[in-house]
């Protein structure tokens, strides 16, 4: 514990250095394999820690606390590694997982056409040709985290016949084609990009999963996960100890800050019994779902708040309340389900799924 508190204080110390597509958390991600956090999804018997569900929530929610930007693309690293480790390749476990405990080796992921992204397409993303030896990729991953950086990317695609495939593609295969970087909104150092697929060649070697229909399915993850909301959640506390801060010196700020931090808690609460639920039903109406719009929501009004709160200096480049409301608006868009878009929006437009007037956020 005291060693994740320790990281946590340098994450934040270094998170306003993580504004261009030119940087990149190299140092922030090797502190956190000195801290241990890099093992926490990898079995004992490969060097890691193998860490309860309800530890990582917790952990996510601290460290996106301090720093929204490593926090994402740990995710992505651990997104990676959790399809590794539910792989049946017990060879290439044994060749990955040990060189990942630390920050020696870097993996991410390139699957939201697989989940979220691009699905209305008649054409597959990314096509597969089953030869003798391996798989042919033809095609394009829309949204890699740190793809440049990467020496092993989980991806999948759609063979002919419909099935499909996730395989760790190494970043020495030919035809691999790094693009640049966009500029996005906010979180520009996680160097999320896409990659294009030149007639790439992945050995039978390097199959994770598959092929099989809705390859996703398999190996746990996916859209609309949890991890998603602990890090809106992360986010959101962020915002309201800014606000705090803010409180101290105009106490008649108390009354904004006292209903979101209640609010911050309350749902951190129910995620913690989400995680914790297995297969007993959540309290009341809980949904991943509805937890994901509620945190969407709490990350939202907590950053405009703390924005609001620090007047004319929190709308200047740099502060850190304008680096919150810009990096709150990625979760619109994060891996982010139609039913949570919708209750978003509904929000915004304060209607509830009935059509009646609503200033209720959670409607």
């Amino acid at each position: 514990m005291d060693s994740l508190n320790e990281l946590c204080g340098q994450l934040r110390d270094q998170a306003a250095t993580l504004g261009s597509v030119d940087a990149w958390p190299g140092e922030q991600l090797g502190a956190m394999g000195g801290a241990g956090v890099l093992g926490w999804l990898i079995p004992q018997e490969f060097g890691g820690s193998d860490i309860s569900a309800a530890e990582l929530v917790s952990g996510y929610e601290q460290l996106a606390a301090a720093c929204l930007t490593s926090t994402f693309v740990l995710t992505q690293r651990n997104a990676a590694i959790q399809r590794i480790v539910k792989s049946g390749n017990e060879e290439l476990k044994k060749e990955l997982l040990p060189e990942l405990v630390d920050h020696s080796q870097f993996v991410t992921v390139g699957i939201s056409h697989l989940t979220t992204s691009r699905q209305h397409w008649k054409q597959p993303t990314v096509a597969v040709e089953m030869l003798d030896g391996g798989f042919l990729l033809n095609g394009e991953i829309p949204w890699v985290t740190g793809g440049d950086r990467a020496d092993v990317i989980v991806t999948g695609g759609t063979l002919a016949n419909g099935r499909q495939v996730l395989l760790a593609v190494e970043k020495c295969c030919e035809g691999l084609e790094m693009r640049e970087p966009v500029s996005m909104l906010a979180l520009n150092a996680s160097r999320t990009g896409s990659i294009g697929l030149n007639h790439v060649f992945v050995p039978w070697t390097h199959l994770l999963h598959g092929p099989a229909e809705n390859v996703m399915q398999q190996g746990g993850g996916g859209a609309g996960t949890l991890t998603t909301s602990a890090l809106a959640i992360g986010h959101a506390a962020n915002a309201v100890s800014l606000l705090r801060a803010e409180t101290e010196r105009r106490p008649e700020l108390n009354e904004i800050l006292e209903p979101l931090a209640s609010d911050v808690a309350e749902v951190s609460t129910h995620l913690h019994e989400a995680v914790t639920s297995d297969e007993n039903p959540l309290p009341g109406h809980l949904t991943a779902e509805s937890l994901r719009h509620r945190s969407n929501s709490l990350a939202l009004r907590a950053s405009q708040a703390a924005l609001a709160a620090s007047k004319g200096a929190g709308f200047v480049t740099g502060h850190p309340a304008g680096r919150l409301v810009a990096e709150a608006m990625f979760f619109l868009v994060w891996s982010c389900p139609q039913p949570v878009v919708m209750a978003n929006l509904r929000e915004f437009a304060s209607v509830c799924s009935t059509g009646e007037e609503s200033w209720d956020p959670g409607c």
